[in-house]
């Protein structure tokens, strides 16, 4: 063992002292104990592995959900001169055999991976000939079904015990009520495991309801406000496209983030936000796990979370730097209605699953007691079609029959796109004269593809609007004319999902053995949704001290910030237009943070921090990057 704790904290990560739980979890961990971290979003839980994994001899194994986290993480340690390997998707086999080869003879210290590539016998064997010092469970919520998130592939984690017994566990992450700590340490088989519950208070974070009927305008208020740094977050990504155009129409630099844009869109419009060149990403849930930006300053969900754990975590995202943020959530009286049509109306029970399950055999035409164990591409949309389907209700069926090993459902989308022109030269030619419309997309084609004349030929139509300077769209609607007039053969074939059959065709027998979970599940996302709408409603308690109970956890005081604390407050008007004018008269000239302000000016807390939103509103003062008050200029 090199080194101690605090030598190696301040070596490489500047640091002189450690947070909160940190220092007793790593003792704990060095000693050879299975740990169980409960801290806080930016509580330091990489920290927690990472200094074992540098004293410890051998080399650490991470298991994380995300990519985006998993190249995040590498990216660091590498930067920090830590020799680290990430097994992602899209890498060759050839490539995968020297990346494991390196963590057996390189030297390397930490190995991140996926869970599901866990389920790899390659993986599997090469980790049992390694020497493995710690094996750390990043988001290890993901391994309950009573929790958000949960990943089907967490539950065979704990195959890596079987290959290295004596191997310790650490399970780290900031959103677990009791139930789903106790599904953690069960399923990783944890042995008097040191469970250790930081608080999830956030005293720098003030979380506030707003209840607005014109949504979009209030958006657009919040956004105008100085706000170097927010994420706005949605449920689609049509709404994520929506909103990013909405606010860039009124002047504020935002653009969208969701998994339906290519890679090359995510990560430059993600850099862009990480460089502060725009100012708010509009964007799906995923958004912001393992984005290492501390600096956010304003978390704005548009619509109301599925649960309170995974508004929580994404919440928490805001002011990771210590600095004042806010976390807003906007309410219309319609959301409730939503909120109940999207996640609960949905539900399958168990009749349905069954009839999903049936028909899905048949669709692929499964005989009864076979099993075809290879996977096959599948078209949602054009089955919901087939049978007539609600799509909500079928994606959440198929999920929970991936969640049962029934099937293995893969979320990829692909398109297959062919050309063949059957016209004669002459013809296209006339053709392109008659239709000067189209003619710049097929002669954009025509110079890129060779063959087309010849045979049926795989193109890229995001390559030939690139090429014409047009947008993909217009590529599809050209080809789309060309075909029917009859000069060309035009095939555009998308599947957005593989399928694989992992059992023998049963029908109502495959589902009964799982029933009774799919009806206890069903009461848990109720109760998830109910505690949402109990949250939204409860305009007596403070916000703060609303989710600290969620989570079983006593707060000791009101926040004194939030939209409930600050309507308890009586004060008159003729008391706060003073206070406003000792505002103005104390930021003349200079720049105060808000703590300053507070402790100069003798109010409550809560008074101060309201009259300097209300100040901001009007336009009188701006918060600096800094996060200070000054006078507007």
């Amino acid at each position: 063992m090199k080194n101690s704790p605090t030598e190696i904290l301040s070596e490489y990560w500047g640091h002189k002292a450690f947070r909160g739980s940190q220092e007793e979890i790593i003792s704990a961990v060095l000693e050879g104990k299975d740990v169980l971290a409960l801290l806080p979003t930016g509580g330091g839980k990489s920290v927690c592995y990472q200094i074992p994994g540098l004293m410890l001899e051998g080399i650490c194994i991470v298991v994380s959900p995300l990519v985006a986290l998993i190249r995040d993480q590498v990216s660091s340690l590498r930067a920090k001169g830590i020799k680290a390997v990430a097994l992602t998707g899209g890498i060759s086999f050839e490539e995968t055999i020297t990346l494991l080869d390196n963590c057996l003879y390189g030297g390397y210290q930490f190995l991140y991976l996926s869970p599901e590539r866990l389920q790899q016998e390659l993986i599997r064997e090469r980790i049992s000939e390694m020497n493995p010092s710690l094996f750390a469970i990043d988001e290890a919520h993901c391994i309950s079904q009573w929790g958000i998130d949960f990943r089907p592939a967490y539950l065979k984690c704990s195959i890596l015990r079987e290959l290295h017994p004596n191997v310790p566990f650490i399970a780290l992450t900031a959103t677990a009520t009791a139930r789903v700590a106790d599904d953690i340490t069960e399923n990783l088989r944890m042995s008097a495991p040191l469970v250790v519950r930081d608080s999830f208070e956030r005293k720098n974070l003030v979380y506030s309801v707003i209840k607005q009927e014109n949504k979009n305008q209030q958006l657009i208020q919040l956004c105008k406000k100085d706000s170097p740094s927010g994420i706005v977050y949605v449920r689609s990504r049509r709404r994520t496209e929506e909103l990013s155009r909405l606010l860039a129409d009124q002047g504020i630099r935002a653009r969208a983030f969701h998994g339906g844009m290519t890679r090359n869109e995510k990560e430059y419009n993600l850099k862009a936000w990480k460089e502060d060149k725009i100012s708010f990403m509009v964007a799906t849930s995923a958004f912001g796990m393992g984005i290492d930006k501390a600096d956010v300053r304003k978390v704005i969900h548009f619509e109301l979370p599925e649960s309170i754990e995974s508004y929580f975590q994404e919440a928490g995202r805001a002011g990771r730097d210590g600095q004042s943020a806010d976390a807003v959530l906007l309410v219309n009286p319609e959301d409730e209605g939503r909120l109940i049509k999207q996640f609960i109306s949905v539900l399958p029970d168990v009749a349905f699953i069954k009839l999903l399950y049936n028909k899905l055999n048949n669709y692929f035409q499964i005989a009864y007691g076979t099993e075809e164990n290879r996977d096959f591409p599948f078209n949602f949309n054009d089955f919901c079609e087939a049978y007539g389907l609600n799509p909500s209700l079928t994606y959440n069926g198929l999920r929970l029959l991936d969640q049962n090993s029934v099937i293995s459902l893969t979320q990829h989308f692909s398109q297959k796109t062919s050309v063949q022109f059957t016209a004669s030269k002459i013809a296209i030619f006339n053709y392109l004269d008659a239709n000067p419309k189209h003619r710049n997309i097929l002669q954009t084609l025509l110079r890129t593809y060779g063959g087309v004349f010849e045979f049926e030929t795989k193109i890229n139509p995001v390559l030939v609007a690139k090429k014409a300077g047009v947008i993909e769209d217009q590529v599809i609607a050209s080809l789309k004319k060309a075909e029917m007039d009859g000069m060309l053969e035009f095939h555009n074939e998308q599947q957005d999902m593989r399928i694989t059959f992992l059992v023998p065709r049963e029908d109502d027998r495959t589902i009964n053995t799982f029933s009774n979970k799919i009806k206890d599940l069903n009461k848990v996302k109720i109760t998830n949704v109910q505690a949402v709408l109990d949250y939204v409603k409860n305009d007596t308690q403070c916000r703060s001290n609303q989710l600290l109970s969620y989570f079983g956890e006593q707060a000791s005081a009101r926040c004194g910030a939030c939209d409930v604390c600050l309507k308890a407050s009586p004060v008159t008007g003729k008391e706060l237009k003073a206070l406003d004018r000792d505002i103005l008269k104390m930021i003349e000239g200079k720049a105060l943070s808000p703590q300053i302000l507070i402790n100069s000016l003798g109010k409550d807390k809560e008074i101060v921090l309201k009259e300097l939103r209300y100040l901001m509103e009007e336009g009188k003062i701006v918060l600096t990057s800094n996060n200070k008050y000054t006078l507007t200029k």
